[in-house]
């Protein structure tokens, strides 16, 4: 039976077209914003709300969210492998400071973040504390100073946007049944949140691949939801095109380490999709 995630985003995009506010933001472009929205997606059925009415690049999806696993946080593996999305917030070496992966992988140079959750996973699945944060007040940037003068200073470059996941699991037959909840204090609805609900649906599916699980539903929660103003045109352009089937993800391989994973063990498969549409970032 065919699933088609593109149409709760688009619904989302349409409400805040309808009843957003205008706010000023940090980079002086100008939103239509909204407080608080929710997505939920069943990806029990192998796929993930990679969109459709517009082409998204899957190997800045799937590189951008290895890096992250990696704790890497220098854009030289990211540029390596084609992906510039960073590269505006960079300093001159790349560094953007301890950003995600720092947050994840090595928080205030003791905690491994990822290892301890899926440990937790994998030993008392019905724990309440499967709790991965980014949000670090130490390290969050000085809005004084330019971006890529944070790094330097030991702050990050930008704060984290997507900032907290959760993981949940109810017994399903002989195994369990693995959920996502993903809160993102701040959502660039045209160009940021279609990234964060295509690589969060797929860690989901990387934790069910580790632990045998499996996947149940990815949850989006987002505060300051908005869609800057110079991306208007682009949002009219994908809410005039129909849907295609979202595309299901198999993993090639047998993979018991979260840190294993590489770009070649993801499988997109029937990624059916209208062209890319160009838009500009905020800065």
């Amino acid at each position: 039976m065919a699933v088609y995630h593109d149409e709760q985003y688009l619904k989302l995009m349409q409400y805040v077209l309808a009843n957003g506010v205008r706010k000023e933001d940090r980079t002086g472009t100008g939103t239509i914003s909204i407080f608080d929205a929710t997505m939920r997606f069943d990806v029990s059925d192998g796929s993930i709300p990679l969109l459709t009415t517009k082409k998204i690049h899957w190997p800045s999806v799937i590189y951008e969210l290895l890096w992250y696993i990696s704790g890497n946080t220098n854009t030289n593996y990211l540029i390596e492998n084609g992906v510039r999305i960073w590269n505006e917030w960079a300093n001159d070496q790349g560094d953007l400071g301890p950003v995600y992966g720092a947050q994840l992988r090595n928080w205030n140079g003791v905690i491994d973040q990822l290892s301890d959750t899926i440990n937790i996973l994998k030993t008392t699945p019905d724990s309440r504390r499967m709790i991965v944060s980014y949000w670090n007040p130490a390290v969050l940037p000085d809005p004084s100073i330019p971006p890529k003068n944070n790094p330097s200073q030991g702050k990050q470059a930008l704060p984290p946007c997507h900032m907290l996941w959760q993981l949940y699991t109810r017994p399903i037959g002989n195994t369990r049944q693995l959920s996502m909840k993903l809160v993102q204090r701040s959502a660039d609805v045209f160009l940021g949140v279609p990234f964060n609900i295509a690589q969060y649906s797929i860690l989901l599916h990387m934790l069910c691949h580790i632990t045998g699980y499996i996947p149940g539903e990815f949850i989006w929660s987002g505060g300051d939801v908005h869609i800057y103003s110079n991306h208007l045109d682009q949002c009219d352009t994908q809410l005039s095109r129909a849907p295609y089937s979202s595309p299901t993800l198999t993993i090639a391989r047998a993979i018991d380490d979260i840190n294993d994973f590489e770009f070649s063990d993801f499988v997109l498969n029937e990624y059916q999709s209208h062209p890319p549409i160009k838009a500009t970032v905020a800065v």
